[in-house]
């Protein structure tokens, strides 16, 4: 077990098959990230501005504060504010007041961001096929409840603090 991971970190031996088990995590994730990154660069995105996009999609034509972007964000970003700033300067999101709330400020995808990320999609769907061509349905069922089963102890205990 782990001989590509013992290759890739040039490395025999592991302290542990815990650590062998996150190193191998953090490694896939290196190669998702890094295939996303360079699809992303393409559009002239960053990672966390096409998921600030992906999240306001979801809920177009409505719109999300910023609290409830962050919220929603795959890997939550303090920044958020810089990065509804960027994505206002290329008008792929617009800011509006809530109806609710005149002092509460809410942020939207614009058509624009949308044509970008329909733009986008076949490429970011494309990814899916670094999956698809190695496991089964079965092996992927299994591999995202393990993964979930990992992150909702981490989460559950991330919470309580």
């Amino acid at each position: 077990m782990g001989e590509k991971l013992k290759q890739w970190l040039k490395q025999t031996k592991f302290e542990s098959l815990d650590q062998e088990v996150a190193l191998n995590i953090f490694v896939t994730s290196y190669f998702l990230r890094s295939k996303h990154e360079e699809i992303m660069g393409k559009f002239g995105l960053t990672l966390p501005q096409y998921n600030v996009l992906r999240i306001l999609k979801g809920v177009y034509p409505n719109g999300h504060p910023r609290c409830d972007i962050i919220s929603r964000m795959i890997e939550p970003a303090p920044d958020v504010t810089r990065i509804i700033d960027r994505l206002l300067k290329d008008k792929l999101v617009e800011r509006f007041n809530s109806d609710q709330d005149k002092r509460h400020s809410m942020t939207r995808i614009t058509e624009k961001g949308i044509k970008l990320l329909d733009i986008a999609h076949p490429e970011i769907q494309a990814l899916g096929s670094y999956i698809s061509e190695t496991l089964s349905n079965t092996e992927k069922k299994q591999l995202s409840e393990l993964l979930e089963k990992i992150y909702a102890t981490i989460f559950n205990n991330f919470c309580k603090t």
